[in-house]
C-alpha cells in the first residue's frame, strides 16, 4: 500500500492494530456497508430515500479521500477532519437507514464502530507526530 514507509516511521497511538488487520477489516466493512445500501435500496418505503442515499454517497466519497490525504499527503490533521466529518455523516446515515430498514441500519453499525476507532487512531497520529 502507498505510504507504508512513512506510516512505519510514525509514533503509534496505544491500541494500534498490526498492519495486517486493516485489509480484512475493511473488506468486511465494505461488504456490510454495500449490503446495507442494497437492503436500503430494495426495501419498500413510502417516503423519500434521497437523503439516505445522499448521506451514503457523501460519506463514501470522504472515505475514498481519507487514504490519499493521510498516506500520500501525510496530512494527519486534514485526515482527522475528514474522519470526524465521516463519523457525523455515517451516524446520520444510520438514522436514515433505520427509518427504512432495521437490517440496513444494523449492517452499518460495524462501520461506525470501526470509524470511531479510526478517529481515535488518527487523532493519536496527529497529536503524537
Amino acid at each position: 500500500m502507498f505510504g507504508t514507509i512513512w506510516y512505519k516511521t510514525l509514533i503509534q497511538p496505544p491500541l494500534t492494530p498490526p498492519a495486517w488487520v486493516f485489509a480484512p477489516a475493511w473488506s468486511f466493512l465494505y461488504i456490510t456497508i454495500f449490503l446495507a445500501l442494497f437492503v436500503y435500496g430494495i426495501k419498500p418505503y413510502f417516503g423519500s430515500k434521497s437523503w439516505g442515499f445522499a448521506l451514503f454517497f457523501i460519506q463514501f466519497l470522504l472515505n475514498m479521500c481519507w487514504s490519499p490525504v493521510f498516506f500520500l499527503m501525510h496530512n494527519t490533521g486534514l485526515a482527522l477532519a475528514i474522519v470526524v466529518l465521516m463519523d457525523i455523516l455515517v451516524i446520520l446515515n444510520i438514522v436514515e437507514f433505520y427509518k427504512v430498514s432495521v437490517t440496513a441500519g444494523n449492517l452499518m453499525l460495524p462501520y461506525i464502530f470501526w470509524l470511531l476507532f479510526a478517529t481515535y487512531l488518527n487523532a493519536g497520529f496527529f497529536v503524537l507526530n
